[in-house]
């Protein structure tokens, strides 16, 4: 399977991922033959093992057999449409029957088409290209409605997506969740100081390090409004969350942009407030924001450029 990785803008699209649900070996070779240059192929002989698959790695298509023993094309629908980040993903159903009851049961389950059996290559091939097309325009609006127009990177919109979703993974798993909220320091000075579009400059450089510094799947940082930027974790206890702050806080240092009108020092620095929930607090999305919030106020009050946690003595 192909690993899904963040995407930026003008980067070279990944491959687009076509999943074949059939309890018919036979079925599947035949349609993986047929859509084998549209994209990567991967298959599931069940609606049980198509859902893990999916939760996995969310397919770009899903080729969908109405008529499978146990749990049925149907209900197998449903349960893809019920997990998150599968909302714009196209189903196609394929099936036997005729008529239009099985049409409209499959279009009342999600399905956006249905093929019907036995099927023509040319005609698989031509709805899997146009829905695919259609993924990709999907996709392309996605991202640019999650991307910060003056930075590049995911804005607070994508950022608040990604909590909701990383918040019910917690839910379901071991581990932990930590947040990391930074401010660039005196910002309003260095504005005042130098001119909106110099400090529109100083956000681009701290956001292009502040996003190569996140390296691991699922990681993101966004801008999270004005001169602040929000690092979501998930899998990063407190202590991991403390490193990695503190690495990003020795990187804007390192850049040594000149900030002469601060009173404290004479180049941009940023501060940082971390907090981390555990599996039996998942849900409490508010509670996190607003503890990584309090520990930023915090490492403000005691002198900036540094990093505190939630758990770290007040």
């Amino acid at each position: 399977m192909t690993v899904s990785m963040p995407l930026a803008l003008g980067a070279a699209l990944p491959p687009l991922r076509i999943l074949i649900v059939d309890d018919d070996v036979s079925t599947i070779r035949i349609l993986a033959q047929v859509v084998r240059e549209m994209g990567d192929v991967s298959f599931a002989t069940n609606g049980m093992e198509a859902v893990a698959m999916a939760r996995t790695e969310l397919p770009d298509l899903v080729l969908l057999d109405a008529e499978m023993e146990g749990m049925d094309g149907f209900a197998t629908c449903a349960a893809l449409y019920a997990m998150p980040g599968m909302e714009n993903v196209p189903i196609l159903f394929i099936t036997s029957h005729r008529g239009v009851e099985i049409e409209l049961k499959a279009l009342a389950a999600g399905a956006v088409d249905f093929i019907n059996k036995p099927f023509h290559p040319h005609i698989v091939q031509a709805r899997v290209r146009t829905h695919l097309t259609l993924k990709r325009r999907t996709d392309a609006l996605t991202r640019l409605a999650t991307m910060d127009g003056l930075t590049g990177i995911p804005n607070r919109r994508a950022f608040d997506q990604s909590l909701a979703q990383e918040l019910r993974r917690l839910g379901r798993r071991t581990g932990s969740l930590s947040l990391v909220l930074i401010d660039v320091d005196h910002f309003k000075r260095y504005n005042d100081f130098y001119g909106h579009p110099a400090g529109d400059d100083c956000l681009r450089a701290v956001a292009a390090a502040l996003a190569g510094s996140v390296r691991r799947a699922g990681e993101l940082a966004a801008r999270y409004g004005g001169e602040e930027f929000a690092i979501l974790l998930p899998g990063s206890d407190m202590n991991a969350a403390i490193g990695l702050a503190e690495k990003m806080r020795s990187c804007i240092v390192g850049l040594r942009l000149a900030h002469a009108a601060r009173p404290d020092g004479a180049h941009v620095t940023i501060s940082a407030g971390a907090a981390t929930l555990g599996p039996a607090q998942q849900g409490e999305g508010a509670a996190l924001i607003g503890a990584a919030d309090q520990a930023l106020y915090r490492a403000k009050a005691a002198g900036r450029n540094r990093v505190l946690h939630a758990d770290d003595a007040a």
